[in-house]
């Protein structure tokens, strides 16, 4: 069906038919069973019921949803539900036929399949991925209903004198009604949206699911009689399908659910807790009742029960497991699966003499794309660009999300020959064709890539990674969109002819400092840094190394944004592990500069802690580089006398406590003794002012 048509029906036309349609059901019950009567009771229940019928027509008519075939089946099964109960009306009331089973009672049955077929498709439309959660929690209550239905409903028929005929139709009725009630509960449970449209279908389908076994009861104990209570759950399930299908929201039950949902609510769990009980509680009550014949039919039960629950626990760990290794948005691995791969392919290619290599893939211009579209827009990139570099990669290789828009590839098994070759795959995978970050808007992207290789560029996972991001930032600067093979790092400092990255470095390191303070922070603790090391006798490189990472150390916080590096407040949790990966960041941006291997690692290591409670990597005491220990009590000094947004500054005796109070465990004892020696001295420990407190409300307000 096209999606242009006749206009749709008023908002309100569901509510009018279902509130019309229950005063008429009230009004059923008012008309009395004889004489002329019967057939104003007739003509009402047939009315009523084929209703629904040309409701879900007119809906499937006026709304021209884009999947109608469910629609359309549950159509023609509410057509032979309706002509079912005119063959059973005009039976008892006008030809007196009161006998079971009657001329309708195949036509009922004969309406199950088209329910039943209509809601597989509907189930499959919403998860055509699968549902296993869905399912297996379906399956649960399913097992439960059929073993009540076996114990109430089937099994007796089969142990009576009825006629086999008789037994047949009290047995089948049941047990469609349980393979609907199945299908049911797996929409039910399923993923998707849940408009009024659908849970009006689920009114219909679990009140003649509730009527008819009212019926089945009623009928094994021959206590039914035409025109009771039951009519009424069965007219008001008819008038929920009408209503469902009248309802504009009809047309997004077929829509896909946009992920499974694989949690389990609280509402779920007690629904699944008790439902899992009702099988041992049943056996109880058998067992009271002396009743030991459905004993084997109970214990079924409760083994598939367990099975199934088991089953459930295993997809949850599994579900977690690929949570914890998986990004959310581009579905490739995280950033810390590939580092854990990282050591082990090492190992792996120092026992088998086999070369592989590390590619960083970093989005050109990627910032422009969330500045004039918006980050939806961003998100969508990464997401095409994340499945056309998959598209691109070999079987075996490790493909992850690195960083925000940087991806990074473990080639295994890879000579230095193939690099190139590979590297422009995925380069030119990406660049093929424009992507649609909107219906309206198309982008052209390009990527950089750096490549490093085992063992030509390093041994180690960390030199490795260093190689291929000064390899990425190379091509960055010669115009992007390309790809560079790295160099083997040279030994030492040697930075002579890097001043300009390291002088960039340095500004960055600026303007961190004037976001957080008025008084300089990185300068000074450059200045203490060199000092203490050359106190403590450190060769010329060393002292130079502690000098620079003292001038870099808090340069990775130019990645945090302003809001959480200058809030005033206390930190949350998410803000806090933000503000966490900023030695890791400073890390990857000082590793970048040919020859500061070693500067990047003091970086990365200044605010661990001797006691093994620091961050990022938890390194303790004899893991900790002496020049990181230096610089994270020059950091603590100048923090604690300067003024922050989230803290007043400290007196210096206050200061000089707080370095004591940490000694052994924030702080290295021997380093604290040294720099407070030095402090008394005037030799370390003096800060400049930068500018007014005016000025810098002026800047931060700017």
């Amino acid at each position: 069906m096209n999606s242009r048509g006749p206009k749709p029906l008023p908002q309100k036309a569901w509510l009018a038919y279902l509130l019309i349609g229950l005063t008429a059901v009230g009004g059923y019950y008012l008309i009395p069973a004889e004489g002329f009567g019967v057939w104003g009771r007739l003509l009402t229940y047939c009315l009523l019921t084929s209703s629904a019928a040309v409701a879900v027509f007119v809906g499937l008519f006026r709304y021209r949803p884009r999947v109608w075939v469910p629609w359309l089946l549950l159509g023609l099964s509410q057509v032979i539900y309706a002509s079912a109960d005119a063959t059973f009306y005009i039976s008892h009331y006008i030809f007196g036929k009161t006998g079971f089973p009657g001329y309708a009672d195949p036509i009922y049955i004969s309406h199950y399949p088209l329910v039943v077929a209509g809601l597989l498709l509907l189930i499959r439309r919403r998860s055509p991925g699968g549902d296993l959660p869905g399912l297996l929690d379906a399956a649960v209550l399913a097992v439960v209903a059929a073993m009540l239905t076996w114990l109430y409903l089937i099994g007796p028929p089969t142990v009576s004198n009825s006629p086999a005929l008789t037994r047949a139709f009290l047995m089948t009725f049941p047990l469609m009604d349980l393979v609907m009630l199945a299908v049911g509960l797996r929409l039910l449970l399923g993923p998707g949206q849940r408009p009024a449209a659908f849970s009006l279908l689920c009114a219909n389908l679990f009140g003649i699911f509730a009527a008819d076994t009212i019926y089945s009861l009623m009928r094994l104990g021959e206590k039914y009689w035409v025109g009771n209570f039951i009519d009424a759950i069965w007219l008001a399930g008819n008038l929920a399908l009408g209503a469902a299908a009248l309802h504009p929201t009809m047309t997004q039950l077929a829509d896909r659910a946009p992920t499974v949902d694989k949690h389990l609510g609280p509402s779920r769990i007690a629904v699944l807790i008790g439902a899992a009980l009702v099988a041992p509680v049943t056996l109880l009550v058998q067992n009271a009742n002396g009743s030991m014949h459905d004993i084997p039919v109970i214990a079924i039960a409760c083994a598939l029960l367990f099975l199934l629950v088991i089953a459930r626990l295993a997809d949850l760990v599994s579900d977690q497991r690929r949570l914890a290794i998986t990004d959310p948005l581009t579905k490739l691995h995280t950033r810390r699966f590939f580092e854990a791969q990282l050591p082990m392919e090492v190992a792996r290619a120092q026992r088998s003499a086999s070369a592989f290599a590390v590619l960083i893939i970093d989005v050109d211009h990627f910032k422009s794309i969330n500045d004039h579209y918006g980050h939806p827009a961003g998100d969508q990139a990464l997401i095409e660009i994340a499945a056309r570099l998959r598209k691109a990669t070999r079987a075996g290789d490790v493909l992850a999300r690195y960083g925000g828009e940087e991806f990074a590839l473990l080639a295994r098994d890879t000579d230095l020959d193939e690099l190139p070759k590979i590297a422009e795959r995925l380069r030119h995978q990406v660049a093929s064709s424009p992507i649609a970050v909107s219906e309206e808007t198309w982008l052209a992207v390009t990527v950089s890539v750096g490549i490093a290789a085992h063992p030509l560029h390093g041994t180690r996972p960390d030199e490795l990674i260093a190689v291929a991001d000064r390899a990425l930032y190379s091509a960055k600067a010669r115009g992007r969109d390309r790809v560079v093979i790295g160099t083997a790092p040279e030994l030492g400092p040697g930075l002579g002819e890097h001043t300009g990255m390291i002088d960039y470095l340095g500004h960055l390191a600026d303007e961190v400092d004037s976001m957080l303070s008025t008084y300089e922070h990185s300068r000074a603790i450059a200045r203490w840094a060199r000092l203490m090391s050359a106190e403590l006798g450190h060769d010329e490189a060393g002292v130079r190394c502690a000098e620079l990472a003292g001038r870099l150390h808090d340069v990775g916080k130019i990645v945090i944004p302003p809001e959480v590096l200058g809030k005033p407040a206390r930190l949350s949790a998410q803000e806090w592990e933000l503000m966490r990966q900023h030695p890791d960041s400073g890390y990857r941006m000082v590793a970048a500069v040919p020859g500061c291997d070693v500067v990047a690692e003091i970086v990365r290591q200044h605010h661990e802690r001797p006691d093994g409670t620091g961050y990022p990597r938890r390194l303790r005491d004899s893991e900790i580089r002496i020049e990181a220990k230096i610089i994270s009590v020059c950091d603590a000094w100048a923090a604690m006398l300067s003024d922050r947004p989230y803290q007043t500054a400290l007196t210096e005796d206050e200061a000089r406590a707080e370095l004591r109070r940490g000694c052994g465990t924030q702080f290295d004892t021997a380093v604290v003794n040294l720099f407070l020696e030095l402090q008394a001295k005037g030799t370390v420990g003096d800060l400049r002012r930068l500018r007014s407190h005016s000025a810098a409300r002026r800047q931060t307000n700017a």
